[in-house]
This record gives structure tokens, sequence and C-alpha cells, in this order.
């Protein structure tokens, strides 16, 4: 399963907004691997500068220093919406002089194709692939002349998920939709604001947390402070997969604080399925506090199995075929005088296709490991997200076309269990009816079309152009 994207805003005459964002990106980093940008604004004009690559690569003192004004916008990205290529890189301008805006987005547009030929039948040109762009061009094509009602046009036409963060030459705007599917956080520094995906963000950048932006809620920030204006929501949707795998376990969602929510998670599962072993390790590191959370319950101790090589995937190397087959090893190298003849408890956030956990599986017992349990936060994952996340076609999940005890001979381990519906939500200790728990159940916020490509508007025309340095407009 694969992260979805990050965003960043910042309203602060005082500060060096670039560098901020540069550093708010850093913490996001998670969320999204795959390009990163920042867009800012002096009041005159909109520069960006976006390309290929983690925020570490894509950026150098030079490229900041160009990057001038009173707010900026970021974006991390992780394709959920469009191919990862330049022409699809965030945040993205689109308009032309005073109706000029750049945006950058969290999530995915589910009546996007829609959307997308109804504005190019009014003579709207797209330049990307995304659905980033058609949520810029249909604010851009409402009647009316006040930013604010034209967002508000755009949400009422909007069919899923998106957190936004907005920039006019002296506005910045937050934007969450009705479902509340991804976060988004309202912080406050030195005389300024800054708006985020996660509460980690803030923290790096020494600014104090002020609120969740609402479901529903559209943030303005100028010079003369916050206005907020409250759409009407109804289902709420929050993505349960933001409190068990995506979300940073330092991030504040819905007021709890993430860490011990998945020690939380990792003691349900120990009470659920108990098993006699000798340790406990969690995969690391999305699952490092649900393993000590398993200990902590079942009195077994915690060690470590596996060392995670942190640096794998950040590089543009592609690895010949003899580094490509050794598959997880990458990623993992175990521990071998911690395993060998022991039964080890692995705990892991989730099984989606069920290609990485049979490797972890092999990898342990070849380290010696005698048995292997495997207990897994996430219930069975058996329907596709359509709200932000690139988890797998349907066809893909191994949990829609095998039951657990076929999983489980599937994957290798000697045992396997799932955290229930009920233990996950008694972990994360919030009210089951503002989740989105449709990967688990099929019951989505909205109706989907169950076989939807991510990849549909790369089909239709466009007028291609790349980010190559600093754009202005």
């Amino acid at each position: 399963m694969h992260e979805s994207c990050g965003v960043f805003g910042v309203y602060a005459p005082s500060e060096d907004v670039a560098r901020l964002t540069f550093f708010a990106l850093f913490a996001l980093q998670h969320r999204g691997q795959e390009s990163a940008g920042i867009a800012t604004t002096d009041g005159k004009k909109i520069r960006v500068y976006a390309r290929m690559g983690l925020v570490s690569q894509v950026f150098s003192e030079d490229s900041l220093s160009q990057l001038t004004g009173d707010i900026a916008i970021g974006h991390n990205r992780y394709s959920t919406r469009g191919s990862s290529r330049i022409s699809n890189v965030q945040p993205l301008i689109a308009g032309k002089g005073s109706n000029t805006i750049a945006i950058a987005h969290n999530g995915n547009i589910v009546n996007v194709e829609h959307l997308y030929k109804e504005l190019s039948d009014q003579g709207y040109v797209f330049h990307t692939s995304t659905d980033t762009e058609v949520i810029a061009n249909l604010i851009l094509s409402s009647p009316d002349k006040d930013w604010v009602d034209r967002i508000r046009y755009a949400m009422h036409r909007l069919q899923g998920a998106y957190s936004l963060t907005i920039m006019t030459n002296h506005t910045l705007f937050g934007v969450r939709d009705p479902f509340g599917v991804r976060p988004l956080c309202l912080g406050a520094i030195n005389g300024g604001y800054v708006i985020a995906s996660e509460s980690c963000a803030l923290d790096h950048i020494g600014a104090n947390f002020v609120k969740e932006i609402e479901p529903g809620e559209i943030v303005s920030i100028t010079e003369n402070g916050i206005d907020s204006y409250q759409e009407e929501v109804g289902r709420r949707g929050v993505c349960i997969f933001e409190y068990i795998y995506f979300a940073r376990p330092d991030s504040v969602i819905n007021g709890r604080l993430l860490y011990p929510a998945r020690q939380a998670m990792g003691a349900g599962l120990a009470q659920e399925h108990p098993v006699d072993a000798d340790m406990v390790m969690g995969v690391p590191d999305s699952a490092t506090a649900a393993g000590i959370g398993y200990s902590h319950w079942s009195n077994l101790p915690l060690h470590e199995g596996l060392l995670k090589n942190r640096y794998v995937g950040r590089t543009f190397i592609e690895p010949d075929q003899r580094i490509r087959d050794l598959g997880v090893k990458l990623k993992f190298n175990p521990l071998p005088q911690m395993l060998d003849g022991k039964r080890v408890v692995v705990v892991d956030d989730s099984i989606v296709r069920g290609t990485t956990t049979p490797q972890v599986v092999k990898l342990l017992r070849r380290a010696g490991a005698k048995q292997v349990h495997m207990r897994i936060c996430a219930p069975p994952i058996r329907y596709p997200c359509f709200f932000g996340v690139d988890m797998a076609t349907r066809w893909e999940l191994i949990a829609a076309q095998k039951t657990v005890a076929e999983v489980r001979d599937f994957i290798g381990a000697d045992s396997l269990g799932h955290l229930s519906i009920d233990g996950l939500i008694k972990a994360v200790a919030l009210p089951k009816d503002i989740f989105c728990m449709a990967c688990f159940t099929g019951d989505y916020p909205i109706p989907v079309q169950l076989e939807m490509d991510k990849l549909a508007l790369e089909t239709m025309p466009t007028d291609q152009q790349g980010h190559s340095g600093v754009k202005q407009r």
C-alpha cells in the first residue's frame, strides 16, 4: 500500500516562507516520495519550483532563494490519479493575471472524468492528467467573483476526497472535503499561520497547533487574519488507515495521538489472538508501536527481529536483476541471534496483495525462527480505495480472493490473526460512524465504480508541459 500526498501552506510576512515549506515537506515526506514542489507569491507574481524526487533531492539553496514572498504552498506527491511524471508534479498553477491560483491536493476525485469532459467542452485546456488540475479549473470556471464563493462552487460539484492548500496573490486557503477523508490542520507561527496535512509538520518548524480544519471547512488567511466558512456536511468518512499506517505516529488526528492508538491496536491483537510464543517483534517502522502494545498485553518479551534499511528506494538508480531478485532483503535484514529456535509473533500493519508478507516469513524462517505467527492491525482488506490511496484493484487484494486460513497458508505462517473492526475502533477510541472503512466492508461514503482507473485521464487530450525550473505567472 502506498501513501497519499502531503500538502502544506504558510502565510507569514516575517518569515522565509519557502524555507519553512521545505522543512515542513521534509516532515511530510512519508506521505509521498515521487515528486515535491513549492509555490510562493510576493503579491505580484506566483513562482513555482517542482521536480521529480524526494524533498532533499529537489531543492537547493539556489532554488529556495528564488522562491520569495509572504505566502507559500508545498506538495509531496504519491500518484493516485495520473502517472508519475514531470508534467503532473505539484503545486499546479492555473489561470492568468489576477485570476491565477496555485493549488496542492491530497485525495482523489471520483467524478473527475465527467468534470474533465465538461470543462474541456467549455474551452479549458489541460496540461496534466491529474484531478488536481480539474479542481483548479473548476474553481476558475465559477461565475462568482469572490474566491471563497468560487471554492464553494467547486466543492458543490466535486465528489470524493480532497484536502487542499490554495494560494492567490494575496490569500492562502485551506479546504477539506465534507467527508473529512484526509487530515488537515491549522497552526500559528510568529504572527502568521500554517496549514498542513499532519500536525507533525507544525512541530518540525516550531509552529503551534491551533485546530484541525473541519470536514467541509474553508479557511481563508490574509493580512487581516483568519476567516472560516463551513459548508454543510452529512456522513463523515475519515480514512481509518491514517490511524493504522499513513500518518506519522507523532501526529494528532481528531484529538488522538496516533502512537498510543497503535499501541492499543497491538494490545487488541494480543487479546483477540493470543498464542504461545517466545518473543514479539513489530515490522519496522509502521508496526513498531503495535508490537510494543502486543508485548505489554501478552507479557511476551519484545525484540527486534528485523532491521530496516531506511534508504531503500531513495535513489533513481535502477537495480540490476541480481539485486532486484533479492526482493524484501533489500529492505530488511534479520537478526539470526535473536530469532534462532524462537516462536515469533510478528505484528504488521496490513496485508494488501500478499506479495511482501510471504518474503518476510521466509526471511525469518531462514534466520532460524521455529514458528512465525502473523498478527495484523488492519482487518482483512477486501475492497479497493478510491479516495486517495493507491492500494490495488479488487482482484489483486488477497483477502478478496482467499479466506484467512488460505491466506495463512499462502504466506507460510503458522497462524494468522487480524484485528477485528470492533477491536480497531476500540483502539482508536473515537466514534465508529466518523470513519470510512470501505476497504474492509465495501460500504463507501458515496457510490463509486468498483474498477476505476487512476490513469483514465492519460488518454484524454492534454497540452503537456513540465516544470523544469522556477516558473512565474
